[in-house]
């Protein structure tokens, strides 16, 4: 009921009717002071105003009511439509027909605008359609090929494999199920970020503990690299939301053994830092930087680079485009900052910046 209420309240033809009617009384106070044909102008203004923000109907409406607003208020004689003279009528004949001709153009301009940006957000849903199904349709087959090549080997019963050959292939599989499975989180983690369903669950994390599971777990992507890390002593334990972080570190990591030759070395630091502000607050931070010493990014392109489905013109095929933009939005969702810069010796470098709580591990100890 409320609802109801509140949508006649606020009616296209009542804003339209007030409109003009408040102008009005408000012009008539000083209907000694001015021409009524400045009044005139005033009307036709408002009237160009509504048709920005409204449909055809509750314009013209207001246009009907300034021209007779305009006859009975402001032309002489006053509170009666008659007009004695031929200019006065010219001229409200002319008010008339130039407030309709701007409300039918505006409408048709606000018409026309709204069909090209129709236009635009479809070509640009098919193009990120196309370039998703393109990625996809090489990132998934590829790894659903070596599931299935795999195993319909091992199912071969006239076929003797070796113990080594079961084993190369069952790595096979679990090598191709876990990028099947990065993808699937990448596309699923991209769903809740444009869903705008993603609420962090903030508790105490280690992060020396996270950054160590990851490049485990990345191990056989970053076998052919070293891996340095530069993580102080003591860190302090950080509120962040475990999964999320755990997520930007893996993506991040795997983007740089993914694009960077073999042998390139990735490091990894982590600082605690303590800032001051204007009104003398600490603000404790976890700082972290993950570069490498690869490629780079493109210099015209690396502003680009966090954007979702975008590829890089000479990068190498396969990729979804989603890992980078990922990574933004859960660093931004635990109230963090990330920043990427190319090295002047070559590689790229990721900064990541969170303004958190901590808790110093001296003070579990007693615990």
């Amino acid at each position: 009921m409320d609802k109801l209420f509140k949508k006649k309240l606020f009616s296209p033809y009542l804003v339209s009717f007030l409109s003009v009617s408040i102008v009005s009384i408000l012009c008539l106070f000083i209907r000694n002071s001015i021409d009524y044909r400045i009044v005139g102008y005033i009307l036709l203004v408002l009237v160009s105003i509504l048709a920005i923000f409204f449909k055809i109907k509750p314009v013209l409406l207001a246009a009907v009511l300034s021209s007779l607003a305009l006859d009975f208020l402001f032309i002489n004689p006053y509170y009666t439509l008659h007009i004695d003279n031929a200019e006065d009528a010219f001229l409200l004949v002319m008010f008339f027909i130039i407030a309709l001709i701007n409300a039918v153009l505006t409408n048709k301009l606000r018409i026309m605008q709204r069909k090209i940006q129709e236009e635009e957000t479809r070509a640009k849903t098919l193009k990120l359609y196309n370039t998703l199904l393109d990625s996809l349709s090489h990132e998934l087959r590829t790894p659903i090929a070596a599931i299935l090549g795999s195993i319909d080997i091992l199912q071969q019963k006239e076929v003797n494999l070796s113990t080594e050959t079961q084993f190369k292939l069952h790595s096979e599989i679990e090598k191709a199920t876990m990028k099947l499975n990065y993808q699937v989180e990448n596309l699923l983690n991209m769903s809740r970020l444009e869903s705008g369903y993603m609420q962090p669950k903030f508790d105490w994390c280690d992060i020396t503990e996270i950054i160590h599971n990851v490049c485990h777990r990345l191990s056989e992507e970053t076998s052919e690299h070293r891996i340095k890390f530069f993580i102080e002593d003591n860190l302090p334990l950080f509120k962040l939301d475990y999964g999320l972080f755990e997520q930007v570190i893996y993506n991040l990591v795997y983007n740089c053994s993914q694009h960077t030759p073999k042998g390139a070395t990735i490091e990894i630091q982590v600082k605690y830092d303590v800032d001051i502000d204007s009104h003398i607050y600490l603000i404790k931070k976890c700082l972290i930087t993950i570069s490498d010493d690869g490629y780079g990014f493109p210099v015209d392109e690396i502003d680009r680079a966090f954007d979702k489905f975008y590829r890089f013109k000479n990068s190498k095929t396969g990729g979804t485009g989603l890992g980078l933009s990922i990574v933004k939005g859960f660093v931004e969702a635990q109230n963090g900052t990330i920043n990427l810069t190319n090295n002047e010796n070559g590689g790229a470098t990721f900064k990541l910046s969170f303004n958190v709580d901590c808790l110093p591990i001296n003070s579990l100890k007693n615990e």
